[in-house]
C-alpha cells in the first residue's frame, strides 16, 4: 500500500520535533500535527520560561552580595509586566526557530488535533492522512486534584501569564516544579507558603538533598508546611483563604492572592486520540511501549511524557532520535534510562545523577559507602552569608564504582553534568581520586572527598 507519509508525528513538542527532523534527515517524508504553539511544554510552559524566571529571581541576592565586595547598595524594583512580556517574547522567538527548522527539514506541519481513524490513518481537522509509521508525542498536562474550592486555584502553566505579581502566594505540592516556583516567587519578592502532604519536599530524591534544599528554602524566607492532611480553598473579600489541617493539630489559615497547583501531578495527553481504533494499550493513561518505543500496534510508536518513562525533555528527544535512527537510519539503538542526570532549579540549586543512597542500599546492601562534604563556598565569604554547598558520592565498595552523585549549591546543574559523564562511563572512586581538581572551585570537592 502507498502512504502519504513515511512518518506522521502527533505532537510538536521537543520529542516530536526532534524525531521528525531526524527521520527527515534519513530521507523520510514526514508530517507533524500540532494544535498549539510549537515546542510543547518545555518551550512554552516549562523549562525555558521557568529558567528565565529563575535568572530574574536571583538578581536581588546578587545586588546584596555585591556590597560585600565593595559595591555601593543598589536600589531596584521589579517591573513584573516587563519581565513576563520579555519572557513570553523569547518563547515566541523560539517558536519561530522551530518553525524554520521544520521548514528547512521539509517536514509538513498540520495545525490541529491528530486523531486515529485506524492504525495507518489520522485525521487532522478536515484532512485525513495516511502514514506508514505514526509516532505519538503528545506530552502531558497538569492535573487538578479533588480539593474543596479547587476552582479558585491555577495550575503551573498559568504562572507565566499572571498580569500582576502576587504579593502572597500558596504553592500546593512538594515536587520539583512546586519547589522551583516557590523559590522563583520568593526571589522576586512575593511572600511564599509551600504546602505538601509529605514529611518533606521532593519525595523520590536523595534524603540528604531533600533536607538541604528544604532548610535552604526556609533560610531564604519560604514558609514550608509539611504533613498536611486536609486542604480547603475559599475565596472572599480578603483574598483566597487556604485552610490546612495537620495530624493532631488545629486548623491554620493562610490568606493569599494566588494559589498555584504547581506540583500535584501531571497526566499524559492521551484522551480523545482515537486509540480505541488501534491496538495501542494504555496503563494509567500512559502509552505502553517496548524498549524501541513501539506500541502493541507494530507501526505505531510513542515517546516523551505520554509514555511516562522519565518525564524530562532530553529523554523525550533521545527516545525520538533513537526511534528514528532505528526505523529510518538502519542504526538500531535504544534509550538507556540508567544514570540520567537531572537538576532542580530551586534556591539553593540541586542536581543528581545515578542512585540515591536509599536506592543504592536496597541494591548493594552493606557494600555501599557514602562520601559527603558540606562547606561554605568562597564566593559567600565576602558576601557575609552562611550559604552552604553539599556534595555526596555513593560508592559500591565491592567494585569501587561510583553509582550516584548528589549536589546542592551554586552551579549544581553545571557541575553534575560533567560528573554524569564519568558515572555513565563506570568511573570508580579511584578514578575520581586520581583526577586533579580545579582550584579554587566548588567542583574540586568531588575529586578530593575522603
Amino acid at each position: 500500500m502507498t502512504y502519504e507519509f513515511d512518518l506522521f508525528v502527533i505532537g510538536a513538542g521537543s520529542g516530536g520535533i526532534a524525531t521528525a527532523r531526524r527521520a527527515a534527515e534519513y530521507g523520510a517524508k514526514v508530517g507533524i500535527a500540532e494544535f498549539d504553539r510549537l515546542g510543547g511544554t518545555c518551550v512554552n510552559r516549562g523549562c525555558v520560561p521557568k529558567k528565565l524566571m529563575v535568572y530574574a529571581s536571583h538578581f536581588p541576592e546578587l545586588f546584596s552580595d555585591a556590597e560585600g565586595y565593595g559595591w555601593s547598595p543598589v536600589q531596584s524594583s521589579l517591573d513584573w509586566e516587563k519581565m513576563i512580556t520579555t519572557v513570553n517574547n523569547e518563547v515566541t522567538r523560539l517558536n519561530g526557530i522551530y518553525q524554520k527548522m521544520l521548514d528547512n527539514s521539509q517536514v509538513e506541519i498540520l495545525s490541529g488535533y491528530g486523531k486515529f481513524v485506524d492504525a495507518h490513518t489520522v485525521v487532522v481537522g478536515e484532512r485525513q492522512i495516511t502514514a506508514d509509521k505514526i509516532l505519538i508525542a503528545v506530552g502531558g498536562h497538569p492535573t487538578k486534584p479533588n480539593i474543596l474550592g479547587i476552582e479558585h486555584a491555577i495550575v503551573s502553566d498559568d504562572m507565566f501569564n499572571l498580569k500582576e505579581q502576587p504579593k502572597r502566594i500558596v504553592i500546593l505540592g512538594g515536587g520539583y516544579i512546586g519547589s522551583e516556583f516557590a523559590c522563583i516567587m520568593n526571589g522576586l519578592g512575593t511572600e511564599v507558603t509551600q504546602i505538601t502532604r509529605a514529611d518533606m519536599i521532593l519525595r523520590g530524591f536523595d534524603d540528604d538533598l531533600r533536607q538541604e534544599i528544604q532548610q535552604g528554602m526556609i533560610n531564604h524566607g519560604i514558609k514550608i508546611v509539611n504533613k498536611v492532611q486536609l486542604i480547603a480553598i475559599e475565596k472572599d473579600a480578603e483574598g483566597i483563604k487556604v485552610t490546612v489541617r495537620k495530624d493532631g493539630e488545629t486548623e491554620d489559615t493562610v490568606v493569599v492572592d494566588v494559589v498555584s497547583l504547581a506540583a500535584l501531578g501531571r497526566k499524559p495527553n492521551t484522551q480523545n486520540l482515537g486509540l480505541e481504533n488501534t491496538k495501542v494499550k494504555l496503563h494509567d493513561g500512559a502509552v505502553v511501549v517496548d524498549k524501541y518505543s513501539r506500541t502493541d500496534e507494530e507501526n505505531i510508536y510513542a515517546v516523551g511524557d505520554c509514555s511516562n518513562n522519565i518525564n524530562l525533555t532530553p529523554v523525550a528527544i533521545n527516545e525520538g532520535r533513537a526511534f528514528a535512527d532505528t526505523v529510518f537510519g538502519g542504526k538500531s539503538r535504544t534509550m538507556s534510562y540508567e544514570n540520567v542526570p537531572t537538576a532542580i532549579f530551586t534556591n539553593p540549586e540541586a542536581a543528581t545523577v545515578g542512585l540515591t543512597e536509599t536506592e543504592a542500599r536496597e541494591k548493594y546492601g552493606d557494600a555501599v559507602k557514602i562520601y559527603r562534604s558540606r562547606f561554605r563556598p568562597m564566593y559567600y565569604t565576602l558576601a557575609g552569608k552562611e550559604e552552604k554547598t553539599m556534595m555526596k558520592l555513593v560508592v559500591n565498595q565491592d567494585t569501587d564504582q561510583v553509582v550516584g552523585a548528589q549536589m546542592v549549591g551554586t552551579d549544581a546543574a553545571e557541575i553534575i553534568q560533567g560528573v554524569a559523564i564519568a558515572i555513565k562511563m563506570g568511573a570508580t572512586k579511584a578514578n575520581f581520586d586520581a583526577t586533579v581538581g580545579i582550584h579554587p572551585s566548588s567542583a574540586e570537592e568531588f575529586v578530593t572527598m575522603r
